[in-house]
């Protein structure tokens, strides 16, 4: 079989096209391979698709391709543009790369699916490609594949934040909680920051949302009133967020009564910050055993740990009027307590309280959404830094966004 044949079946080239020559270069360690088309052709053109004859031809272009055993792979070819009536001269859309790219579909979709799995300055090496160049083939899967992106219905919603880098950088991440991917991403964490988001919904997926989980962030929870009708009783606050912010109350009150212990010569406190955190499902029985007779002493901190616990326990309601009473009955409780940092979160909690409760009616929580972060997390550390805000933006949807990014 001679080499153009070869190529040809290789390569899936059919009419117009066709193989000229292939020179093997084994200095350079690259095969190339010259591309000619028939002279009788009608193109397509590229925006309307009407059949038209050839009007020129762009200067020759060359594409990398998969590599032939150790070599490298170049396609050659002249760019035809055709002379369509109604738009004029258009470059004709070419069966094996897409339009600006300078690598065939079948090398994009190689580097796209070893991007998944490793990161670009690694992937750039193996395929001995710049770090541009594999950059812009991420850029330009991110690209398609937000444009490929249907109006499906949205349900439940998470809106959480993520730090870009240290200095309160943050980025504004919007997720589909029933599928877990990322639907939007927006530079800092203002209002207009998520106000840019309701926008790139239809009418009919906005009509469609139910609920929104998110911290209690007041700038979110603005652009969510004002985006969505009914918006206040769709917003839900993460109760892991609430979680959170009583475990900070907790660990305050530990941390002011172990200086005062150990000022008088007690450690009994030492080296148990994390069982007061620990969730109890988490704890081995003996863990369990052992952790007892710290929650069941007099100490402040064993207060504060019971009032964090029965805080929680509000989760566990599937009705508003129950929940109401419960945190009435908690919150008299904890204010008075005497423990000001409990004080501190018992008034917040009571001043949020209308979208804690709504978790009765919409049990979601930003579980998915954190499950996102750690990955992201996973992309900021194997990517060691970006170069830009801009980047990483990319980056999240290409590893998060559950977009379809192979080339046609």
């Amino acid at each position: 079989m001679e080499d153009r044949e070869l190529y040809t079946k290789i390569l899936g080239i059919e009419r117009p096209w066709l193989i000229e020559r292939v020179e093997l270069k084994m200095g350079d360690g690259q095969v190339h391979v010259y591309l000619a088309h028939a002279e009788d052709w009608q193109w397509a053109c590229a925006r309307c698709g009407a059949e038209c004859g050839l009007y020129d031809h762009q200067p020759e272009r060359q594409w990398r391709h998969l590599d032939t055993c150790q070599y490298e792979t170049i396609l050659h070819a002249p760019v035809p543009r055709s002379n369509c009536p109604a738009h004029g001269p258009l470059v004709v859309q070419l069966p094996w790369a897409e339009p600006s790219s300078r690598f065939t579909a079948l090398f994009e979709a190689l580097a796209i699916s070893w991007l998944r799995a490793a990161s670009q300055q690694a992937v750039a090496g193996k395929l001995k490609l710049t770090w541009d160049e594999i950059h812009n083939i991420m850029e330009r899967a991110v690209k398609r594949g937000l444009e490929r992106r249907q109006a499906e219905p949205l349900t439940y919603l998470g809106v959480d934040e993520k730090a870009y880098r240290k200095g309160h950088r943050y980025l504004t991440i919007v997720n589909d909680l029933e599928r877990s991917r990322v639907l939007y991403v927006a530079p800092e964490r203002k209002q207009s920051s998520l106000d840019q988001f309701w926008p790139t919904l239809s009418l009919e997926q906005r009509a469609g949302i139910k609920a929104v989980a998110m911290d209690m962030w007041e700038p979110y929870v603005a652009s969510a009133r004002a985006h969505l009708e009914d918006g206040a009783s769709k917003i839900v606050f993460d109760k892991f967020h609430i979680a959170q912010h009583l475990g900070n109350a907790v660990d305050k009150v530990r941390r002011r009564e172990h200086k005062s212990l150990l000022a008088e010569g007690d450690d009994f406190l030492k080296g148990s910050k994390y069982d007061w955190l620990r969730h109890p499902a988490n704890f081995a029985r003996k863990q369990w055993r052992a952790f007892q007779t710290l929650r069941e002493s007099a100490l402040q901190t064993a207060r504060a740990w019971a009032l964090k616990e029965t805080a929680m326990c509000l989760f566990h309601y599937h009705y508003r009027g129950p929940a109401e009473n419960h945190f009435r009955r908690w919150f008299f409780w904890a204010t008075h307590s005497r423990l000001q940092p409990m004080i501190a979160v018992a008034r917040m909690l009571k001043q949020h309280l209308a979208n804690i409760l709504t978790y009765c009616k919409h049990r979601i929580t930003n579980a998915a959404s954190e499950s996102i972060n750690s990955k992201i997390q996973w992309i900021k550390y194997t990517a060691r830094g970006f170069r830009n805000q801009q980047n990483f933006i990319n980056a999240i949807y290409f590893h998060c966004g559950g977009l379809d990014l192979s080339p046609t």
